[in-house]
């Protein structure tokens, strides 16, 4: 257990990263958790993101400003139709999908480093899986090591650590990045996950009974998963869809 250690968590608001930063809460740390709003069309995560906060008892929750529109190329962010109506045999076939943010999780985990630092956290929990379709370079084992040895060579705390002979202070962690969106499902519900509470969807659509006004597609790559994740794991799905 991590009694008295601190984390910084990346909490988007999805399903992933709730499960995660329950998960770095059930080990014993204090939590701190950090959201983005980049510009991305389902900024409605943010909400949830705040409420999951809230419900996770972080001791600090950080929205960090970011505009990631300026470099467009994702349909999460720019004029960009988001794929619609896809198995998950397409998903798995077309390679790095156009909803892929360039650079983002870099990004992100490099804001966490800086609140890591600030905060007194070593660890930083990210929520990204590369099983159940993962066409995205930046939720793969190998970033995540990469990023690690980053952290600890671009920071005053790795640096001092590593003149005294000593390694470096800074863990990122991924405990889904192995797992099915089923098992994730069935991991969070043990841990007292309200997936509710959890936004997923690429393309918020109006409509009543859903989060601030809006409900998730039922048609976009992640609500198919969302539903395939829930069905697999023999779970109620809480999730209000358009479609």
């Amino acid at each position: 257990m991590a009694t008295g250690e601190t984390a910084v968590v990346l909490l988007s608001g999805g399903l992933d990263s709730a499960t995660a930063c329950a998960m770095a809460r059930d080990g014993g740390y204090d939590i701190l958790t950090l959201a983005f709003r980049y510009g991305q069309r389902h900024a409605v995560e943010l909400a949830a993101a705040e409420r999951l906060a809230r419900a996770m008892g972080s001791k600090r929750h950080v929205v960090a400003e970011i505009d990631l529109t300026v470099y467009g190329g994702s349909a999460l962010t720019a004029d960009i139709d988001v794929p619609k109506g896809r198995d998950t045999a397409e998903m798995a076939d077309d390679g790095v999908p156009i909803t892929y943010v360039p650079a983002r999780n870099t990004i992100f985990l490099a804001h966490a480093l800086a609140l890591a630092e600030t905060g007194g956290a070593s660890d930083i929990f990210i929520g990204v899986n590369a099983l159940d379709y993962s066409g995205y370079p930046d939720c793969r084992p190998a970033f995540i090591k990469a990023f690690q040895r980053l952290a600890n060579l671009a920071t005053k705390e790795g640096v001092e650590a590593m003149a005294a002979g000593q390694d470096g202070p800074f863990s990122v962690k991924a405990p889904l990045i192995d797992m099915t969106k089923a098992e994730i499902i069935r991991a969070g519900q043990a841990l007292g996950v309200d997936y509710g509470m959890t936004w997923s969807c690429y393309d918020p659509q109006p409509g009543p009974g859903g989060m601030d006004g809006v409900v998730h597609c039922g048609q976009c790559d992640s609500c198919q998963l969302r539903k395939k994740g829930f069905d697999e794991a023999g779970a109620t799905d809480p999730t209000v869809y358009a479609a």
